[in-house]
């Protein structure tokens, strides 16, 4: 691997680490304020809506400069989310009206993520030949769910009595911060993180791969974008590695709001106590990506049976109790979920390259998986709205997962049913059918 595929896992990391802790933050400003149930799985909700609103002009965005450039930016959009977060409380607004300022300020760190997205995948196209785009994968996301890890247990941490408590007593003689509540210290921890995550962008070298000159009207973007997304589902290969790619995420992103509100309920655990749990699930989504890099591009169509495991798995949550059993389940649901996972991103990483751009398939990616992201947890608050037991909740879940994935599987065998030759096209630059997106 290059230096350069270094920094890029070194700002990624950072970066990834500060999104997962500020969404604890942000749930436990949402608790402070008093906000309904159903207010939590908006935070979500508000941050999938800026990467489905803007999916037609970041990919644009990323193409057009540098990215290690375009990842420095979007951090500091980020940032802006954060201080934003921050003044909720000093804008002199009702209670009830502040918790909406949290969601439009974790919605503004959603642009940055938005943004950010295509830059980072798409440099990884540009650094790393086709053969060891898997490997860089399971890489990538390996990281990725380590800094998950530590980042939901470092929200938990930062609004945990003890630690918050020391952080709130730090005074600056003759300055005052405005910093009163444990919330409000996590999120000023939070910035400097992101802080230290533009630093590594800046230092990411130049790639050399030029792009032609991105379109700038708004009208042709969006048309373009059309087709871009009509090119990737029309691909027999881009369509399967996107739908699964599509599913996880809304599942995944589901999945991790359920844990919360299922550590609560089932098994009497405080906020910063049930962000540990998901912290557990993603070391077993290390495992399933660590294993998941053995796995040749070729071969990646072949771990779908692992996604409906996954979606049967998650089904025995309800029955589980002990702490021993509670954290093997959830690191085997994790590690199911890395494992089916890493070669679908892999595969449709390649074909968005070949047939688009770095850029733009990366768009596409994410807003077919931020599209589900709002679908599933807007049906998710919908449920808890309703009154509908976790355990139900989680029934329905696993069920809906499995039976998508052997949709998706059929859906594979079909294709392959009236072209045999299919897995031949899968590694090659060659074999693009891109539609002439002008």
């Amino acid at each position: 691997m290059r230096r350069g595929f270094y920094l890029i896992m070194a700002a990624q990391f950072f970066s990834s680490l500060a999104d997962n802790a500020l969404f604890i933050a942000a749930v436990a400003l949402i608790q402070q304020l008093d906000g309904p149930d159903w207010m939590t799985p908006m935070i979500k909700w508000s941050f999938a809506l800026s990467y489905v609103v803007l999916a037609a002009f970041v990919g644009a965005f990323a193409d057009s400069f540098p990215k290690g450039r375009v990842m420095f930016f979007t951090n500091t959009i980020k940032i802006l989310g954060c201080l934003m977060m921050f003044v909720y409380a000093h804008l002199g607004l009702a209670q009830h009206h502040q918790v909406y300022v949290v969601c439009l300020a974790y919605a503004l760190v959603g642009i940055g993520a938005a943004a950010y997205s295509p830059a980072k995948y798409g440099i990884i196209t540009e650094l790393l030949p086709p053969e060891q785009l898997v490997k860089g994968n399971s890489w990538i996301e390996g990281l990725t769910v380590v800094s998950i890890i530590l980042g939901v247990v470092l929200g938990g941490a930062l609004i945990s009595p003890k630690v918050s408590g020391w952080l709130l007593s730090i005074r600056v003689p003759g300055m005052s911060f405005g910093v009163e509540t444990p919330a409000e210290a996590a999120i000023v921890v939070i910035a400097l993180v992101y802080l230290v995550a533009a630093i590594f962008n800046l230092l990411i070298p130049l790639t050399g791969v030029d792009y032609p000159r991105q379109e700038r009207n708004p009208v042709r973007l969006l048309v373009k974008f059309g087709c871009f997304v009509g090119t990737l589902w029309r691909d027999r290969l881009g369509q399967i590695s996107l739908a699964v790619t599509t599913l996880f995420w809304g599942a995944g992103a589901t999945l991790q709001l359920i844990v919360i509100e299922w550590g609560r309920v089932q098994l009497g655990l405080p906020l910063n106590r049930a962000s540990i749990l998901m912290g557990v699930a993603s070391i077993g989504t290390i495992i399933g990506a660590m294993l998941a890099g053995r796995i040749p591009l070729r071969r990646a169509l072949a771990v779908l049976p692992v996604g409906v495991l996954m979606g049967l798995t998650v089904m025995l949550m309800p029955v589980v109790y002990h702490r021993v059993f509670v954290y093997g389940l959830l690191i085997l649901i994790g590690a199911l979920g890395g494992f089916f996972v890493v070669p679908m991103n892999a595969l449709l990483q390649h074909r968005g390259h070949v047939l688009l751009s770095a850029g733009h398939s990366i768009a596409v990616q994410n807003f077919n998986e931020q599209l589900n992201i709002l679908l599933m947890v807007a049906v998710y608050s919908l449920m808890l709205g309703l009154h509908w037991p976790i355990n139900t909740i989680i029934i329905v879940f696993g069920t809906v997962v499995a039976l998508l994935m052997l949709l998706i599987m059929g859906w594979n065998r079909y294709n392959h049913r009236y072209h045999p030759d299919l897995d031949l096209v899968i590694g090659s630059r060659a074999h693009g059918t891109a539609l002439r997106c002008e």
